[in-house]
């Protein structure tokens, strides 16, 4: 019986990759890349239980997710994002080793995501 793949052995493999850094995101384990989000324990509602949340080429998502649609998935909620979300129990330390991979070699090559929202028009200044 293969055994179950948890944050902690996602953790184990990341950290050998170069600058990783174990942190928190949203309240959730995750590790980071000079700064930008790598992989990640997904918070949104959308996201199955014993899951992964991993920053990929969204091309890359898109093959992963053919190949192997009952290991890899996208909620609507991450579609605007370059992430897959992956069903550890479906994968094995070897799957994940070439996953956090892939992710590194993107998230080092990319800049970080910007957010679609507008900041805020600062306030006129009123003459006193």
């Amino acid at each position: 019986m293969k055994s179950q793949v948890t944050f902690d052995a996602v953790r184990k493999v990341g950290v050998t990759l170069p600058d990783v850094e174990d942190c928190m995101t949203y309240g959730q384990p995750a590790l980071r890349v000079h700064g930008k989000l790598l992989a990640c324990i997904p918070s949104h509602k959308s996201a199955e239980p014993n899951s992964l949340a991993l920053r990929i080429d969204p091309e890359d998502r898109a093959e992963l997710i053919a190949a192997a649609p009952d290991v890899y998935y996208a909620p609507e909620h991450y579609w605007d994002y370059p992430m897959v979300l992956v069903r550890l129990a479906r994968v094995d330390e070897g799957v994940l080793r070439d996953l956090l991979g892939m992710a590194h070699k993107f998230v080092v090559s990319h800049p970080a995501h910007k957010r679609t929202r507008k900041k805020p028009e600062p306030k006129p200044k009123t003459a006193r």
